[in-house]
């Protein structure tokens, strides 16, 4: 368990450590606004710092947010079942996010790859360069799919032996 326990804790000291990143969006957010109506001068590059900023930290985040077990989930099916009950729809939920985590992570490579190789750029006036936005969207993917394997693990040890404790301390 020491292997899971060691990537559920690498997960959440990234997730608190990025969780940090809404504090800038904040500051940019305020600052358009103080610019735009209290000088009347609007910036240029708010909006999109705003969207990359949010969009890294809504990715990077998803591994901290299932550790936390603050995803969307339908406890109405779980609320009166056992452990190995319980254990055995989680297991499925988690398969499914691993399936997606798969998909999503190759694809944010591809993405980073091609927008890194080609110089991509937004469509802006100030033409930022798109591969930070695309690799964040790659490492969060593929934190999430490490983290839901993690999760599918200690799932399937509850269904085995409910009496073992399989849940990090984070």
């Amino acid at each position: 368990m020491k292997i899971l326990d060691f990537i559920t804790a690498i997960n959440a000291m990234i997730g608190k450590a990025v969780s940090f990143l809404i504090w800038a969006g904040i500051v940019v957010l305020c600052y358009e606004v103080v610019a735009r109506y209290g000088f009347g001068q609007p910036t240029l590059w708010a909006h999109g710092y705003t969207q990359r900023i949010f969009g890294s930290y809504f990715v990077l985040i998803g591994a901290y947010t299932l550790i936390q077990r603050d995803h969307v989930r339908v406890d109405i099916l779980l609320n009166n079942r056992g452990p190995r009950s319980t254990a055995a729809l989680d297991l499925l939920n988690y398969l499914f996010l691993v399936l997606w985590g798969l998909v999503l992570t190759r694809e944010g490579w591809l993405f980073f790859l091609d927008a890194w190789q080609f110089n991509e750029l937004d469509d802006s006036a100030l033409a930022h360069p798109m591969w930070p936005p695309k690799l964040a969207l790659f490492v969060g993917s593929l934190m999430i799919t490490v983290q839901g394997i993690v999760e599918a693990l200690r799932s399937f040890i509850t269904i085995i032996n409910p009496h073992i404790t399989v849940e990090g301390d984070i």
